[in-house]
Protein backbone atom coordinates (compact mmCIF):
# COMPACT_ATOMS: atom_id res chain seq x y z
CA UNK A 1 0.00 0.00 0.00
CA UNK A 2 1.65 3.11 -1.13
CA UNK A 3 -0.32 6.13 -0.21
CA UNK A 4 -0.94 9.24 -2.21
CA UNK A 5 -0.20 11.25 -5.30
CA UNK A 6 1.70 14.51 -5.58
CA UNK A 7 -1.69 16.26 -5.91
CA UNK A 8 -2.80 15.13 -2.44
CA UNK A 9 -4.95 12.33 -3.75
CA UNK A 10 -5.11 8.99 -1.97
CA UNK A 11 -4.32 5.63 -3.51
CA UNK A 12 -7.66 3.80 -3.61
CA UNK A 13 -7.16 0.80 -5.89
CA UNK A 14 -5.36 -0.94 -8.72
CA UNK A 15 -6.80 -2.19 -12.01
CA UNK A 16 -5.98 -5.88 -11.85
CA UNK A 17 -7.37 -7.09 -15.19
CA UNK A 18 -9.91 -6.72 -17.96
CA UNK A 19 -13.34 -8.31 -17.48
CA UNK A 20 -15.38 -9.44 -20.46
CA UNK A 21 -15.29 -8.00 -23.97
CA UNK A 22 -16.86 -4.55 -23.52
CA UNK A 23 -14.09 -2.71 -21.69
CA UNK A 24 -14.92 -3.49 -18.07
CA UNK A 25 -12.04 -3.74 -15.60
CA UNK A 26 -11.62 -5.39 -12.22
CA UNK A 27 -10.37 -3.05 -9.53
CA UNK A 28 -8.70 -4.41 -6.41
CA UNK A 29 -9.55 -1.81 -3.77
CA UNK A 30 -7.00 -0.45 -1.37
CA UNK A 31 -9.60 1.84 0.19
CA UNK A 32 -12.12 0.63 2.75
CA UNK A 33 -14.65 3.10 1.29
CA UNK A 34 -16.82 1.34 -1.33
CA UNK A 35 -18.32 4.67 -2.43
CA UNK A 36 -14.96 5.29 -4.16
CA UNK A 37 -16.12 2.87 -6.85
CA UNK A 38 -19.76 4.01 -7.15
CA UNK A 39 -21.31 5.13 -10.43
CA UNK A 40 -20.48 8.80 -11.01
CA UNK A 41 -17.22 8.71 -9.02
CA UNK A 42 -14.04 9.96 -10.66
CA UNK A 43 -10.69 8.27 -10.11
CA UNK A 44 -7.30 9.40 -11.41
CA UNK A 45 -4.13 7.67 -12.51
CA UNK A 46 -0.60 8.80 -11.60
CA UNK A 47 -0.59 11.14 -14.62
CA UNK A 48 -3.78 12.88 -13.40
CA UNK A 49 -5.86 11.27 -16.17
CA UNK A 50 -9.49 11.15 -14.99
CA UNK A 51 -11.65 8.00 -15.13
CA UNK A 52 -15.41 8.46 -14.65
CA UNK A 53 -17.14 5.33 -13.37
CA UNK A 54 -20.14 4.59 -15.61
CA UNK A 55 -21.11 1.23 -14.07
CA UNK A 56 -19.93 -0.67 -11.02
CA UNK A 57 -20.71 -3.81 -9.08
CA UNK A 58 -18.94 -5.60 -6.26
CA UNK A 59 -17.51 -9.04 -6.97
CA UNK A 60 -15.90 -10.91 -4.08
CA UNK A 61 -13.50 -8.35 -2.55
CA UNK A 62 -13.15 -6.39 -5.79
CA UNK A 63 -15.25 -4.25 -8.11
CA UNK A 64 -16.13 -4.80 -11.76
CA UNK A 65 -16.21 -1.32 -13.25
CA UNK A 66 -17.00 0.22 -16.61
CA UNK A 67 -15.13 3.44 -17.18
CA UNK A 68 -16.83 6.05 -19.34
CA UNK A 69 -15.41 6.00 -22.87
CA UNK A 70 -13.74 2.61 -22.60
CA UNK A 71 -15.58 0.09 -24.68
CA UNK A 72 -13.10 -2.59 -25.76
CA UNK A 73 -11.22 -5.33 -24.02
CA UNK A 74 -7.99 -4.03 -25.60
CA UNK A 75 -8.39 -0.66 -23.89
CA UNK A 76 -9.18 -2.39 -20.60
CA UNK A 77 -6.13 -4.67 -20.96
CA UNK A 78 -3.89 -1.64 -21.56
CA UNK A 79 -4.82 -0.38 -18.08
CA UNK A 80 -3.78 -3.54 -16.23
CA UNK A 81 -1.71 -2.58 -13.17
CA UNK A 82 -2.77 1.08 -13.20
CA UNK A 83 -2.86 2.61 -9.73
CA UNK A 84 -5.98 4.66 -9.10
CA UNK A 85 -6.22 7.68 -6.83
CA UNK A 86 -9.14 9.64 -5.40
CA UNK A 87 -9.62 12.95 -3.68
CA UNK A 88 -9.97 12.82 0.13
CA UNK A 89 -13.54 12.23 1.31
CA UNK A 90 -13.53 14.62 4.25
CA UNK A 91 -12.03 14.10 7.66
CA UNK A 92 -11.16 10.67 9.00
CA UNK A 93 -13.22 9.20 11.82
CA UNK A 94 -11.59 9.39 15.26
CA UNK A 95 -8.82 6.83 15.69
CA UNK A 96 -8.27 6.18 11.96
CA UNK A 97 -5.13 7.07 10.01
CA UNK A 98 -4.23 7.47 6.35
CA UNK A 99 -1.70 4.91 5.16
CA UNK A 100 0.19 7.54 3.16
CA UNK A 101 0.72 9.53 6.37
CA UNK A 102 2.17 6.49 8.14
CA UNK A 103 4.66 5.49 5.44
CA UNK A 104 7.96 7.23 6.17
CA UNK A 105 6.94 8.27 9.68
CA UNK A 106 9.28 7.61 12.59
CA UNK A 107 8.02 4.90 14.92
CA UNK A 108 8.72 5.41 18.63
CA UNK A 109 7.85 3.66 21.87
CA UNK A 110 5.80 5.51 24.49
CA UNK A 111 9.06 6.53 26.20
CA UNK A 112 10.32 8.12 22.94
CA UNK A 113 12.79 5.36 21.98
CA UNK A 114 13.04 5.15 18.18
CA UNK A 115 12.11 1.81 16.59
CA UNK A 116 12.77 2.75 12.96
CA UNK A 117 10.72 4.24 10.14
CA UNK A 118 7.47 2.85 8.76
CA UNK A 119 8.38 1.32 5.39
CA UNK A 120 4.86 0.19 4.48
CA UNK A 121 1.58 -0.99 5.93
CA UNK A 122 0.86 -4.64 5.26
CA UNK A 123 -2.67 -5.98 5.21
CA UNK A 124 -3.33 -8.81 7.63
CA UNK A 125 -6.64 -10.53 8.44
CA UNK A 126 -6.38 -9.80 12.16
CA UNK A 127 -4.81 -6.32 12.13
CA UNK A 128 -2.87 -4.40 9.51
CA UNK A 129 0.84 -4.34 10.32
CA UNK A 130 3.37 -1.53 10.29
CA UNK A 131 6.47 -2.84 8.51
CA UNK A 132 9.42 -1.00 9.99
CA UNK A 133 12.76 -0.27 8.34
CA UNK A 134 14.29 -2.66 10.90
CA UNK A 135 12.13 -5.54 9.62
CA UNK A 136 9.92 -5.56 12.71
CA UNK A 137 6.18 -6.02 12.12
CA UNK A 138 3.98 -4.07 14.51
CA UNK A 139 0.22 -4.77 14.58
CA UNK A 140 -1.77 -1.53 14.25
CA UNK A 141 -3.60 -2.38 17.47
CA UNK A 142 -0.41 -1.27 19.31
CA UNK A 143 -0.44 2.23 17.78
CA UNK A 144 -1.45 4.64 20.56
CA UNK A 145 -0.82 8.00 18.90
CA UNK A 146 -0.03 9.53 15.53
CA UNK A 147 1.45 13.01 15.27
CA UNK A 148 0.66 14.01 11.67
CA UNK A 149 2.60 17.29 11.71
CA UNK A 150 5.84 15.72 12.99
CA UNK A 151 5.29 12.38 11.19
CA UNK A 152 5.69 10.28 14.33
CA UNK A 153 3.80 7.11 15.21
CA UNK A 154 3.82 6.14 18.89
CA UNK A 155 3.39 2.47 19.79
CA UNK A 156 2.93 0.53 23.02
CA UNK A 157 3.80 -3.08 22.09
CA UNK A 158 3.89 -5.98 24.52
CA UNK A 159 7.23 -6.94 26.06
CA UNK A 160 9.25 -9.18 23.77
CA UNK A 161 7.84 -8.05 20.42
CA UNK A 162 11.17 -6.67 19.19
CA UNK A 163 13.12 -9.65 20.51
CA UNK A 164 11.14 -11.88 18.11
CA UNK A 165 12.92 -10.17 15.21
CA UNK A 166 16.48 -10.38 16.53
Amino acid sequence: MAGGSELGRLEVGRISRAHGLKGDVVIAPISNRPERFAVGSTLFDAHDRAYLIAASRPQSHQFVVRIDGMNTREIAESLRGTLLFGDPLGELPEGEMWVHELVGAECVLTDGTSCGRVRTVQENPAHDMLVLSTGVLVPMVFVVDHDRSNRVVKIDPPAGLFELFE
